[in-house]
């Protein structure tokens, strides 16, 4: 894929979903600048995210077997954009 002026990316495996993502993580920065808390970055990547119709998923769960238990757990305050459209 082509971005114009950026040129290629290399051989990314999600490359246009990647470069996506980016592009809204950039549009938060440029909008809010620096020196609020994480929870209000992470708040407006979701809203970016709806706003370029981008899936993701606000509080991914991770499964996990320690010592034979399986337990889920919620992965806080990480948004994490689906490759799938």
């Amino acid at each position: 894929m082509d971005h114009g002026k950026h040129g290629k990316h290399g051989n990314l495996l999600f490359e246009e979903e990647s470069f996506r993502a980016r592009n809204a993580v950039f549009e938060v920065s440029r909008e809010l600048g620096t020196g609020f808390l994480e929870a209000v970055y992470h708040e407006a990547l979701a809203l970016e995210f709806q706003d370029q119709q981008i899936p993701y998923v606000a509080t991914p769960t991770l499964g996990v077997t320690y010592k034979g238990v399986f337990s889920v757990f919620s992965v806080a305050k990480s948004s994490v954009a689906s490759g799938s459209r």
